[in-house]
C-alpha cells in the first residue's frame, strides 16, 4: 500500500490527520468483556460455575462492535413522548432508538430480566449477575427496566392470584415490546412507582389517592408520581394511601379488556445520563389498580422488590468501574509519553493498580451478596441475615465510589477520555446515578441502622463473615476488632449513632471487602487493599498504593497483558 505524505509550511513532509503512527490507542473493540479473573473466580465460589460458558459467550456479545455502537446510539438518539396519536387520542407512549431494541432483546433473552425466579439450579441469581455485569459493559439505561422485572417477582408473590396470572409472562426470555393486552403477549416488562414530588424518599407522604371499587382487591387511583423510569413498561406496581393506609398495588398500562388504563405522562426528565432510559412523570385519574399484598403494608410489601434493585445498583456501579478500568488499561498500554508507555510509568502504574484494586472489590462484594441472594431463597436464615445487611452496605459504599472512580479513570486517557467520542463521558455522567436511586447513600446508611436495631442477629452474621479473614492480614486484623467495638457501641445506643452512620456504614463495607480479598484474591491485590483502605497507609486520591505494592502482579490478574 502506497502511503502519501502531504507537504509542511516548513517544507518537511507530515503524516496525514489520523495516521496510524499518531501515538493513538486502536478501538478496543472488539474485545471480551467476560476476562475478567476475579467475576469469574466469584462465579465458581458462589455456586454457579455451571454457567461459566454463557457468561463468557454473553461478554464476548458485549465487548463486540456491533453491541458497542448499540450503547452509542442508544444515548444518542434520546426517547421522545407521544403523548396522542394524528387523531388527538390520548396514546402517553415513548418511541426509543432501535439500538434501545435491540440491548432490551439481548438482555431478556440472556435471562437479565425475571428469568432466575424459574431457575431451580442452585446459583441461578448469581449467575444472572455475573452474565449482568458483562452484558453491562454496553449501556446502563436499558438495564433499569430489565432489573425492575427482576425484582417485581417476589412482591408480586405476597398476591398469588396476581402472580399466578403475570409470573409467566415476567419470567419469560422473550422481549415483546408494545403496549397490548398483557395475557396476549410473550412475555411482560415491570416498573414501579413510589417518589411523589412532596416526599422523595418519604413514600409515607405519599398523596397518591387509592379508591374502593367495590369489587375485591380492585381500586383507581387518583394523583401522580415524580419519578418513574421506563414507562412503556407493562405493569407497574405502586404505593398509594388506601383507607387502610399506604399499600401497594399492580397497575398495568392496558387492561385485561384490551382499554388503556389512564397513565398520562406529563414529561420525560432532562436527566444528567442514563439519557437511553425514559424516566417520565405520571398522572393518574381513575386508573385502575389491583392491590398486592395486605392493606396498610405497602412498603413491607414494595421493599421485597427494593431488596432486589438495590443489588443490582450496585452490581451496575461494578460493571460501571470495570469497564472504565478496561478502556483505561487499553489507552495507556498503546500510548507513550516521556520515552516510554503510559502502562510502564510508575504513577500510572500505581494508578491503574489502585483502580484494579477497587474494581475487584466490588464485584467480589457485589457476587458474594448475589449468592447470598441464592441461599436466602433456598431458606438459609444465616444468608438471610447477611444479605438483610450486605445489601444495603453494598449499594451505599460501591455506588459512592463510582464517580471518583470513573473520573481517574477518564483522565488516564486524558483530553481523549473528555470527548464523546471515547465513551468516557457517558461513563462519567452515569456514575452518580445509582447512590441516588433505590434510596440515596443516607437512606441506605439508616437503613443499616435499622437492621442493627429491629434484628441485631444482622451484626452477629456480618462480623461472623467478615472475621473468616482473621489471621492473614495484619490490617484487616486490626480492623476487624475496631468494627467490632464500634458495633457494639452502636447498637447499645442507636439513639445517637445517626449523625455518624456514613461513617460506620463505610467502615462495616470496607472490612467486609478486605476480608472477601484476603480470602479469595491473591496476597498482591489483598494487601495494596487493607493496607491503603484499612491501614491508612493509601492516601484518600487513587493512585497513592504505597511503596512496594506488587503492581505488576495486581494489573496482570486485572488486566492481562496489560503489565
Amino acid at each position: 500500500m502506497t502511503t502519501t505524505s502531504y507537504p509542511a509550511a516548513n517544507g518537511h513532509a507530515t503524516a496525514p490527520t489520523g495516521a496510524q503512527d499518531a501515538n493513538q490507542a486502536p478501538p478496543l473493540a472488539p474485545y471480551d468483556a467476560s476476562a475478567d479473573v476475579a467475576l469469574l473466580e466469584a462465579l465458581h465460589r458462589e455456586g454457579a460455575g455451571w454457567n461459566e460458558a454463557d457468561v463468557r459467550r454473553v461478554g464476548q456479545l458485549a465487548g463486540g462492535v456491533e453491541a458497542q455502537q448499540w450503547a452509542e446510539d442508544a444515548n444518542r438518539f434520546d426517547p421522545e413522548l407521544r403523548t396522542v396519536d394524528r387523531y388527538g387520542n390520548r396514546v402517553d407512549e415513548v418511541e426509543f432508538h432501535p439500538a434501545w431494541h435491540h440491548l432490551m432483546r439481548t438482555s431478556i433473552a440472556e435471562g437479565m430480566g425475571g428469568a432466575a425466579w424459574v431457575d431451580d439450579r442452585p446459583g441461578a441469581h448469581a449467575a444472572r449477575t455475573a452474565r449482568g455485569l458483562v452484558w453491562g459493559h454496553t449501556e446502563a439505561g436499558h438495564g433499569c427496566p430489565v432489573t425492575m422485572t427482576y425484582a417485581v417477582v417476589p412482591a408480586l408473590r405476597h398476591q398469588p392470584e396476581l402472580a399466578a396470572a403475570y409470573e409467566p409472562l415476567l419470567t419469560s426470555r422473550i422481549y415483546d415490546p408494545g403496549l397490548r393486552t398483557p395475557s396476549t403477549k410473550r412475555g411482560l416488562l415491570a416498573g414501579m412507582g413510589m417518589t411523589e414530588r412532596q416526599g422523595g424518599s418519604d413514600v409515607r407522604t405519599n398523596s397518591t389517592v387509592a379508591r374502593p371499587t367495590g369489587e375485591p382487591g380492585v381500586f383507581t387511583l387518583h394523583g401522580a408520581k415524580w419519578f418513574t423510569s421506563a414507562p412503556m413498561c407493562d405493569v407497574f406496581l405502586v404505593l398509594a394511601q388506601s383507607p387502610g393506609g399506604l399499600s401497594c398495588f399492580l397497575v398495568p398500562r392496558i387492561l385485561p379488556d384490551g382499554t388503556r388504563n389512564p397513565f398520562h405522562i406529563v414529561r420525560l426528565k432532562d436527566k444528567l445520563g442514563n439519557r437511553s432510559n425514559a424516566s417520565s412523570e405520571p398522572e393518574f385519574d381513575g386508573t385502575v389498580a389491583w392491590l398486592v399484598g395486605d392493606e396498610g403494608r405497602g412498603v413491607r410489601t414494595i421493599i421485597d422488590m427494593v431488596g432486589c434493585t438495590r443489588l443490582d445498583c450496585a452490581a451496575g456501579t461494578s460493571t460501571l468501574m470495570r469497564k472504565a478500568l478496561v478502556e483505561a488499561g487499553h489507552h495507556v498500554s498503546h500510548r507513550s509519553a516521556f520515552g516510554a508507555l503510559l502502562v510502564d510509568q510508575p504513577l500510572m502504574r500505581n494508578v491503574l493498580a489502585d483502580l484494579a484494586v477497587e474494581s475487584e472489590a466490588a464485584t467480589s462484594l457485589t457476587m458474594r451478596l448475589a449468592g447470598a441472594t441464592d441461599r436466602a431463597l433456598r431458606g438459609d436464615e444465616q444468608e438471610q441475615a447477611f444479605r438483610r445487611i450486605g445489601t444495603a452496605l453494598g449499594k451505599y459504599w460501591i455506588t459512592k465510589r463510582g464517580p471518583a472512580f470513573t473520573a481517574e479513570a477518564m483522565e488516564c486517557l486524558g483530553g481523549n477520555g473528555y470527548v464523546e467520542e471515547s465513551g468516557m463521558p457517558r461513563l462519567y455522567r452515569e456514575a452518580p446515578l445509582n447512590s441516588i436511586w433505590e434510596g440515596s447513600g443516607n437512606v441506605n446508611a439508616l437503613d443499616v441502622l435499622r437492621a442493627l436495631g429491629r434484628e441485631p442477629v444482622v451484626a452477629d452474621v456480618l462480623m461472623h463473615e467478615i472475621g473468616l479473614g482473621k489471621g492473614a492480614n495484619r490490617h484487616l486484623d486490626a480492623a476487624v476488632d475496631r468494627l467490632g467495638a464500634d458495633l457494639a457501641a452502636a447498637t447499645a445506643d442507636l439513639a445517637s449513632i445517626e449523625f455518624r452512620a456514613r461513617r460506620l456504614v463505610e467502615q462495616m463495607a470496607l472490612t467486609l471487602q478486605g476480608s472477601l480479598l484476603v480470602r479469595h484474591s491473591t496476597p498482591a491485590v489483598a494487601d495494596a487493599f487493607c493496607s491503603s483502605r484499612l491501614g491508612g497507609q493509601g492516601g484518600l486520591a487513587f493512585g497513592t498504593l504505597d511503596v512496594g505494592v506488587d503492581t505488576a502482579a495486581i494489573l496482570e490478574r486485572a488486566l492481562p497483558g496489560a503489565s
